[in-house]
């Protein structure tokens, strides 16, 4: 625990516990019964200030994350939101370990190694999102999903953000923080139905909040990298 303690900043172990307490006060306020939602919105929360440090554990909670946040989407019919997860973000997450557990930065295993893309990284991942986009809105058609664009724009960040991650790009987390808002927007709706969805809608807002976070320690740490290799 002190060890822990230690590897994070005193801004980012207030991030964290104001990201939990917020989190848990509008459970009690609003919910109070699915507990499940709790659970994981508190284990994405904690994931993500492991991710803002580039340590691969941040990862393998986000893997675990999608799974649960797969089922919660499934509860409230957002097909597109648990296919995302499950088949993408998932398989994704686990890619993107690999990838962090490979390139530690100076045999650091609990710092990644930020890499710099080409301008042509970036226009595959476009390309590559656009073309799962397309793919994904039909299917999401078929299957009936609830609020249907959104749902389709949410493919299409989660896609480039995961795609980000996997390249080790500080840019990943301004992709996830876009799609942090399109789903936002996607339980501000849920809410209309369901109150109990508003602890989902405080989760991604908390999300919002932690990467942009993550993509100012990002910058903070390419830096820091590139100074030393230029030393």
């Amino acid at each position: 625990m002190k060890r822990l303690l230690n590897y994070f900043t005193k801004w980012e172990l207030i991030l964290w516990s104001s990201s939990v307490l917020f989190i848990t006060v509008f459970f009690m306020m609003f919910d109070r019964s699915s507990y499940f939602n709790l659970i994981t919105s508190l284990l994405g929360a904690s994931a993500l200030i492991f991710c803002a440090k580039g340590h691969p554990l941040g990862q393998l909670m986000i893997f675990i994350f999608g799974i649960l946040y797969g089922i919660i989407s499934y509860s409230f019919d957002y097909y597109g939101e648990m296919m995302t997860y499950m088949g993408m973000s998932c398989p994704m997450a686990l890619i993107a370990l690999i990838s962090w557990l490979r390139h530690p930065y100076k045999g650091n295993k609990s710092e990644v190694e930020v890499n710099r893309l080409k301008g042509s990284d970036y226009l595959i991942g476009i390309l590559l999102s656009l073309l799962v986009t397309a793919v994904f809105y039909f299917i999401l058609k078929y299957f009936d999903t609830a609020n249907l664009i959104p749902s389709t724009v949410s493919v299409t960040t989660t896609f480039f953000a995961v795609y980000l991650t996997a390249k080790r790009s500080p840019f990943y987390a301004l992709a996830y923080a876009a799609n942090d808002i399109v789903l936002i927007i996607l339980w501000v709706l849920a809410t209309f139905n369901d109150i109990s969805y508003i602890s989902v809608v405080v989760c991604f807002t908390v999300f919002l909040v932690n990467d942009i976070y993550g993509f100012i320690n990002w910058e903070k740490m390419q830096k820091k990298q590139r100074e030393t290799i230029d030393y």
